[in-house]
């Protein structure tokens, strides 16, 4: 795994903010947003706009459903964020090669057609590097090649694997293949060896052009905030190539899986289908894999949240066959060891603990035993009288947001809030209609005394329920919406700088 040393969290106590936008959702012509040119124009924005923060989701290759949150790899990056325009300026693709693609600068991102294109145009590029790739790409993909060699291969071998078995998940794969017998994937390596390489190259052309980004964020002082979720899911390469790290049974199906259990908002609780790990297996190993997987998180980000970090105190456990998370169970986790262990192989850790939902007295006492920054959603501060989530309760030790990728956008929430939720927003707010609900939240957020405030970039531009990212719990129509280009203006920056500039943040 790579043995980059891992970029320090900012100082304590430096007032930051920032924006919350995934890459997918700038804009662009090729119908997604990318890791080009309108990602260097959104940063050039930030920093004109006094923002030191930009948080995205998790950046690895999507499976079913397109959700960052369930990927096929936990290192390997996501090929649909590669730049035509980048491959272009690597003397990868022509003008013609990129008149092929989709080409949609619309609100959403239609993610059947814009695999297709990518998939083309990534294949065309691999093509024209193996016959005249110049002697600096070489090297550099050499060099790429190198560093990350503890997990290429078990990537570029399923990648390829499901690519030639159709996209079957490995579990329905023959089966030395999907119990991975030496010979079988020695015969299938040799087999696959120009599909290997082809996938390779692409991850290559993905940290080539990431890094290309991070560079340009640490000249413009800018701090990236990366994703890590808690689980993974069943059909990817890390399950591949450790089904002994997780609940499963002898045919590879899962013994039991990740949710929720019933709250005020669902009487059956929320089943999200994951399998979960043997956490007692991963501490005979002293927690190496997942040293090696948040190493790889702050590989492509300066601080990492960590999903739904109260599952590491104790997580819900439904048995598998269930149709819903009501029959669950709590289970304890792996507690301080994890964590220990985490710092003894890291260092302090650059983390941020996203603490949300059931948070019990033993989740508080893991955090107070981690130290690691909590979460604030002002979307949360006014379900209630006096919540944990208004400002007056905050810490330093926090990010504040007024809302996170799986809330609806702050003038939706407020369009659709109940009457007394809106009347103690506004109360609390001092707003006297609501007209101005967004700006009024972003204001709360960057007078916090928590030392980070992040927003998502919808709230920013005072947008409704169509730019929400995700509803959680809707199977279809999540994770498509895109900025357009001509509503990241100038004179946002120039407000948003001021909101920051009088909150001491910057």
């Amino acid at each position: 795994m790579n043995r980059e040393t891992v970029t320090p969290a900012a100082a304590p106590h430096r007032r930051r903010s920032g924006i919350l936008l995934h890459p997918t959702s700038l804009p662009g012509p090729y119908g997604i947003g990318d890791l080009g040119p309108a990602a260097e124009a959104f940063l050039r924005w930030a920093a004109e706009a006094g923002q030191r923060l930009w948080q995205v989701l998790p950046l690895r290759p999507t499976g079913y459903g397109d959700s960052p949150y369930g990927t096929l790899s936990s290192f390997a990056g996501n090929p649909l964020l590669i730049s035509p325009d980048g491959l272009a300026a690597d003397g990868l693709a022509t003008p013609e090669d990129l008149g092929r693609l989709p080409h949609d600068a619309g609100s959403r991102v239609d993610f059947e057609p814009v695999r297709r294109g990518k998939e083309a145009l990534l294949r065309s590029a691999f093509e024209r590097f193996t016959r005249e790739a110049p002697a600096e790409l070489g090297r550099a993909f050499e060099a790429f090649a190198a560093e990350a060699a503890s997990w290429l291969a078990d990537w570029t071998l399923f990648a390829a694997l499901k690519e030639k078995l159709s996209g079957a998940p490995w579990t329905a794969w023959p089966a030395e293949l999907a119990r991975r017998e030496p010979r079988a994937l020695e015969a299938a390596r040799a087999e696959l060896a120009s599909e290997i390489a082809f996938h390779r190259f692409v991850q290559f052309l993905f940290f080539r052009q990431w890094d290309r980004l991070r560079k340009l964020a640490s000249e413009l002082d800018v701090e990236v905030i990366g994703d890590l979720p808690i689980y993974i899911a069943l059909d990817s390469a890390d399950a591949w190539a450790r089904p002994d790290l997780l609940e499963l049974d002898g045919e590879a199906r899962p013994v039991a899986v990740s949710g929720v259990p019933p709250d005020a908002f669902s009487q059956d609780g929320q089943l999200w289908g994951s399998p979960l790990y043997r956490w007692e297996r991963h501490a005979e190993e002293g927690f190496a894999w997942w040293t090696e997987r948040l190493r790889a998180g702050l590989r492509i980000a300066d601080v990492v949240r960590l999903d739904h970090f109260r599952g590491f105190e104790a997580y819900w456990r439904v048995p598998a066959g269930e149709k819903t998370a009501a029959k669950g169970s709590w289970v304890p986790g792996p507690g301080p060891a994890l964590f220990d262990a985490l710092r003894s192989a890291l260092g302090e850790l650059p983390v941020v603990a996203e603490d949300l939902g059931f948070i019990t007295p033993g989740v508080h006492a893991l955090l107070e035993a981690t130290g690691l920054p909590r979460m604030k959603v002002l979307q949360f501060a006014f379900t209630e009288p006096d919540s944990d989530h208004l400002p007056h309760h905050h810490l330093p030790n926090a990010v504040v947001y007024t809302g996170t990728h799986d809330n609806d956008t702050a003038r939706g929430w407020f369009d659709h809030a109940g009457v007394e939720e809106r009347q103690r927003a506004l109360d609390y707010l001092g707003e006297p209609d609501g007209s101005a609900i967004a700006w009024a939240l972003i204001r709360a957020a960057y007078t916090s005394v928590a030392e980070r405030a992040v927003v998502p970039l919808p709230d920013v531009l005072g947008l409704g329920s169509e730019a929400r990212m995700n509803t959680p719990g809707r199977a279809g129509g999540n994770w498509a919406w895109r900025v357009r280009e001509e509503q990241v203006r100038s004179d946002v920056a120039a407000r948003l700088r001021r909101v920051a500039e009088v909150a001491g943040r910057g």
